[in-house]
């Protein structure tokens, strides 16, 4: 386990038990040092040879959130210290003194919601740290006399964080059953694949009948809706039926439905999968 993770694991130990189950609709202490190692990482300042990081963070909490951890408080401002300085070691910053956590109650804020703001304070301007309960917190080297980033100013804006909405993905809708329709020739089953099929006799045909009374083009099926289908004669020499009825211009199909051209007689079948 990595010493971060560790450290994480003991701000996570404070809050066991019925008081850790009522903390979870508050602010979530782990989440606070996550974040204030990322106001670290957005307020870094490159020297010559060094990277220099904020050394002290002042964290807004509302008044219910702090309230939820007062008998901690102390034990938690070491722990978040302590994470800090890790978090500094492993990425090489350099800091003017150890890192500082003061924590503070706005009114402005809700639950759930927390503040942080950065400043760079001189080492004879920084109070005494607090120790954590575990591990004194783990002080960065110090930095060469110079350069060093400008200290002694007012904090860096407040950097509010809200807790992430969970918005419920809607269920994804079933797909809509997909038509299949076929024409059954002498046994042979072809899948109609397009919206409008040609048959007759040329081999230029999408569905061929090898019959010399058909005509080279005799009719179309045209899928002219999500529910339609119909057979156009194309002007044949011998016409065009379905059921036994000539097809003057066009006609409906259903599922079962018989289309004879010539000698030739072909069956529509139409289903959903």
């Amino acid at each position: 386990m990595s010493v971060l993770r560790a450290i994480e694991s003991r701000i996570e130990g404070l809050f066991e038990g019925v008081f850790g189950r009522a903390f979870r609709t508050h602010v979530q202490p782990v989440e606070l040092a996550r974040k204030l190692a990322k106001e670290m990482d957005e307020h870094r300042s490159v020297s010559v040879s060094r990277v220099y990081v904020p050394n002290e963070y002042t964290l807004y909490l509302s008044s219910g959130d702090r309230s939820q951890f007062s008998a901690y408080e102390g034990s938690l401002v070491g722990e978040l210290q302590e994470y800090l300085a890790e978090h500094a070691r492993r990425e090489g910053y350099a800091m003017l003194t150890p890192p500082r956590v003061i924590l503070e109650t706005d009114g402005d804020l809700a639950i759930g919601e927390f503040g942080i703001a950065t400043r760079v304070a001189q080492a004879d301007e920084a109070a005494p740290v607090p120790a954590a309960i575990h591990a004194p917190p783990r002080a960065t080297p110090a930095p060469p006399p110079l350069p060093i980033p400008p200290a002694g100013e007012a904090p860096a804006a407040t950097m509010v964080y809200r807790p992430e909405e969970h918005v419920e993905e809607p269920e994804p809708e079933p797909e809509p059953a997909r038509e299949r329709a076929t024409l059954t020739v002498g046994g042979r089953v072809v899948p109609l694949s397009g919206d409008r099929v040609v048959v007759g006799r040329s081999r230029e045909c999408d569905v061929r009948v090898d019959d010399g009374n058909v005509s080279r083009r005799h009719f179309e099926i045209v899928h002219e809706s999500p529910a339609t289908w119909v057979v156009v004669d194309l002007g044949s020499t011998n016409g065009t039926e379905v059921n036994g009825r000539k097809v003057e211009r066009r006609t409906a199909l259903d599922d079962g439905d018989r289309i004879t051209v010539g000698s030739t007689e072909l069956v529509f079948g139409r289903s959903r999968s």
